[in-house]
C-alpha cells in the first residue's frame, strides 16, 4: 500500500508542478481572452485528473497506516486529503468566477484572478510534493 500511496502522491505532485511551473506561466503570456479561453478547459481537465489522484493517494496512505504503517504515512495521507477541502474552501470561489466569465469579453480583473488562482494552486503543488517526500523518507528510513 505504501508503494501505491507513493505512486498516487508522486503523480499528483508531478501534475500540479507542471501546472505551476509550465502551464500557468505560459498562459499568463496570452492576452486576456486567450488566457481565459485556455484556462477553462485546462482547469476542467486538470481537476478531472488531480481530484481522483488526491483521493486515491489519501486512501492508499490511510490503508498503509491502518495496516501497520507509522505516523509519517498518515501525515502524507492527510496532506493528500487536504487538497480537497483546500480546493473547495479556498479555490472554488475563484474557479467559479473564472468559469462564469465570457471568453469573448472577459472581466477586466481576469488576469489578476488567474494570477491569484496560480498562487493558490501552488499550495496544492506543495501538498503533493510534501506528501511524496514524506512517503519517500518513510520508506528510506530504517525501522526502529
Amino acid at each position: 500500500m505504501v508503494a501505491l500511496a507513493f505512486l498516487f502522491a508522486a503523480l499528483f505532485a508531478g501534475a500540479a508542478l507542471y501546472v505551476s511551473v509550465a502551464e500557468q506561466p505560459a498562459r499568463l503570456k496570452l492576452d486576456d481572452r486567450a488566457l481565459l479561453t485556455e484556462w477553462k478547459p485546462a482547469y476542467k481537465r486538470g481537476a478531472a485528473m488531480q481530484a481522483p489522484l488526491a483521493l486515491l493517494g489519501f486512501l492508499a496512505g490511510f490503508a498503509a497506516w491502518w495496516m501497520g504503517g507509522d505516523g509519517l504515512i498518515l501525515i502524507a495521507a492527510i496532506l493528500m486529503l487536504a487538497n480537497w477541502p483546500y480546493t473547495f474552501l479556498v479555490m472554488l470561489p475563484i474557479n467559479n468566477r473564472l468559469m462564469k466569465m465570457n471568453e469573448s469579453a472577459p472581466d477586466p480583473g481576469v488576469r489578476d484572478l488567474v494570477k491569484r488562482w496560480g498562487r493558490l494552486h501552488a499550495v496544492r503543488t506543495g501538498f503533493g510534493l510534501l506528501a511524496t517526500l514524506i512517503i519517500l523518507i518513510d520508506v528510506l528510513t530504517p525501522p526502529g
